[in-house]
């Protein structure tokens, strides 16, 4: 046992490698697509994960309006949010959600969100690393991203 030393990794924000990747929704569903989406911003899936770092890759997902939703969900999930006020609290279904409110960026944001751990590490990883678009047009070219396919990823 004396010949093999196993180390732990740990890294730094200073040592993090991060990459640009490409993402298109179009027709994928959207709590599987979330949660692939959620594993590349943390950055569970390389092998110097740390859980204390924000360690992942800068995701930008194109095509957000041709998001799925199975079953009868376009007309029966809600949405809720409340003002804080006695009476403040709003509910709208996800159709009227993505067309008058926020648009579908904000559906697939939510659902990233609902995936990643409840604290500020989280907080910061939406700010900074997510960014969602209507359309196939980004204003991320300069950063050169690499489009990634999630139904190859496991």
């Amino acid at each position: 046992m004396d010949s093999l030393s196993y180390k732990t990794v740990s890294i730094n924000k200073a040592a993090v490698e991060k990459e640009w990747l490409l993402v298109d929704a179009t027709d994928q569903t959207l709590g599987r697509f979330a949660s692939k989406i959620a594993m590349l911003l943390r950055g569970k899936y390389k092998a110097s994960f740390t859980p204390h770092v924000d360690c992942g890759d800068n995701v930008i997902v194109i095509n957000a309006e041709k998001i799925r939703m199975t079953g009868k969900k376009w007309a029966q999930k809600e949405y809720v949010h409340h003002s804080g006020y006695p009476g403040g609290q709003k509910i709208e279904i996800a159709k009227d959600f993505a067309k008058k409110t926020f648009g579908p960026e904000r559906i697939i944001e939510k659902a990233v969100r609902g995936m990643l751990p409840k604290n500020k590490l989280a907080d910061a990883i939406l700010r900074n690393n997510l960014k969602v678009y209507q359309g196939d047009k980004h204003e991320h070219e300069a950063q050169k991203p690499r489009l990634i396919n999630l139904n190859d990823l496991r």
